[in-house]
């Protein structure tokens, strides 16, 4: 078995994480959070919010699951989320094209049919089905279209961020990699508002000196951030500032920081709505280098494509530090002319004309108006150079993206943490989660199951709980038995209640990692165990 097999035993076995619907025959890319892996799961994702919530001040909401379908083509997914698969005509498997050898069936040999699927899933609103829509990709969108009433919120001050953490969906033609490829799969996400040409951070200072293992077409090797922005390896100090802090997450939450790297993407494997983009990969001893988390500069691609497909204000203002006078050409109605000709309309025909930009002589002006065309020729407007003091300026905000994968984040800390030792010609394994992170965070166990001490013990787990720290008492088996147990699912402590501890009101603890074992009163423990999750 490799360790990828011995993960997936592990997490059944110990609650962490099953196969979907298993007694119905089970259903490929989905599976379910155990008890274990939940708690696991859920910490993590209170740590992303620690660093982008309480450090980086941005704020949380959440919107809708179903997504209509003219929001998505209008942000290019209908057309762009698109793969190319073959499918068999012998045994009728689909897989990705680029999966082909010789354009023949992995599986049975078979001849294949080419063609595109998009990787939405498809459904309708309302019960006659009038309405097309799609389980979201991403959350993404449900900020974006938001952005004016956030704008308000953040009381039109740039930059802000706001995120979003949940479920998107993916139709993958063939998940076989456990809770790597996932049709419905865990998404934290961060968009972050910038001016287009100020794309700085102020606290870029506090990182520019963290090194990383960049991969791009320059380059393989640890470099500053600094350094890297300095030489335009990295296109801004946002992106850069984002790269930090996820790499800054990955290690808190107990990744193998010697198995993660930035690698830029290409050109041609770019998102449509990209301009510059790096994944967060990790490394597998399966799977290889894997991407975890992409950290993307998406320019004003969302926001001017849902402007465009709704009419709607996604501009923001940016005031100029003194004011600013112009000239400019102007079209200026004739509203003796309008009034005569065009009645009730003249006014709104007015307003529209003021919005038209011309350069040099105009004769004509064509407006579009309520499925109306309506053509005006100088006897309606005047064309004039113009003098105009402006007090600043509108700009379709730019986007940098850190996303990330909350389950394959998930299934790498677990490997990154995998551990076996040998003791007495027998394997134990111990997951070496972060003490924070971990699930349960302390054992608690009687010596023995008799005179007294079981109540104790029962008594400390409660007093435990009650302060905060997750544990679980277990009077089963040896104690060399009950710590196995509690280091395979990453308990960090482990609490043994002895005769010693009726006379002197002490308790033994046991760390995972080293097997070191101090007395500690029991009246402090729950502090004592706290102060050791901050280390």
């Amino acid at each position: 078995m490799d360790v990828y097999e011995k993960i997936t035993s592990l997490a059944k076995r110990r609650g962490f994480l099953y196969p979907s619907y298993e007694i119905y025959g089970g259903e490929a890319g989905f599976y379910d959070y155990g008890p274990l892996g939940i708690l696991l799961k859920n910490r993590m994702e209170e740590v992303w919010r620690e660093y982008y919530i309480l450090k980086e001040k941005c704020y949380e909401i959440a919107t809708p699951v179903i997504t209509p379908y003219a929001l998505l083509k209008a942000s290019g997914h209908v057309d762009e989320f698109i793969d190319e698969i073959g499918t068999c005509t012998k045994c009728g498997l689909s897989v990705k094209v680029e999966e082909l050898k010789d354009d023949r069936c992995p599986v049975c040999g078979g001849a294949v049919e080419k063609g595109s699927l998009n990787l939405m899933f498809e459904t309708y609103i309302g019960a006659k089905k009038k309405e097309k829509a799609f389980l979201r990709p991403e959350t993404a969108q449900g900020i974006f279209v938001n952005f004016p009433v956030l704008y308000e919120f953040f009381r039109k001050k740039m930059p802000f961020g706001v995120v979003q953490v949940g479920k998107g969906f993916r139709n993958e033609v063939s998940p076989r990699q456990g809770i790597i490829r996932l049709r419905e799969f865990s998404m934290a996400e961060a968009e972050l508002f910038f001016e287009p040409d100020n794309k700085t951070h102020p606290r870029f200072h506090e990182v520019k000196d963290e090194t990383m293992h960049l991969v791009s077409d320059e380059l393989d090797s640890e470099m500053a951030a600094g350094e890297a922005l300095q030489k335009g390896i990295i296109g801004n100090e946002a992106l850069a500032y984002y790269m930090v802090i996820t790499k800054k997450f990955l290690e808190r939450v107990g990744i193998d920081t010697a198995k993660l790297r930035f690698r830029q993407h290409k050109r041609d494997e770019m998102a449509h709505y990209a301009n510059d983009c790096w994944d967060a990969e990790l490394y597998s001893d399966r799977f290889g280098w894997v991407e975890c988390v992409g950290i993307a500069d998406r320019s004003a691609y969302d926001l001017t494509a849902h402007m465009t497909a709704t009419g709607t204000d996604m501009r923001a203002f940016r005031k100029y530090d003194e004011p600013r006078k112009i000239k400019r050409t102007a079209i200026l109605p004739k509203m003796d002319a309008l009034g005569k000709t065009f009645r009730g309309k003249a006014k709104k025909i007015a307003d529209e004309l003021r919005k038209c930009k011309i350069s040099g002589d105009t004769d004509t002006v064509t407006l579009n108006m309520d499925g109306e065309t309506i053509e005006l020729d100088a006897t309606f407007f005047n064309v004039e150079e113009v003098e105009e003091t402006l007090a600043g300026e509108k700009f379709v905000p730019h986007v940098i993206e850190p996303s990330y994968g909350i389950d394959r984040i998930f299934y790498f800390v677990l490997e990154h943490n995998y551990k076996e030792v040998e003791k007495e010609n027998e394997t134990y394994v111990l997951i070496t989660l972060p003490p924070s992170l971990a699930p349960i965070k302390a054992g608690v166990f009687p010596l023995v199951n008799k005179d007294g001490l079981p109540d104790i013990a029962r008594e400390i787990e409660r007093e435990l709980r009650d302060g905060g720290i997750m544990a679980i008492y277990d009077e089963s088996g040896s104690i060399g038995r009950r710590y196995a147990r509690m280091d395979e699912i990453g308990t960090p402590f482990c609490i043994t209640v002895d005769y010693q501890t009726k006379d002197d009101d002490t308790v033994t603890v046991r760390f995972r990692d080293t097997t070191e074992q101090v007395r500690i009163e029991r009246g402090k423990i729950t502090e004592w165990i706290k102060k050791e999750m901050e280390k």
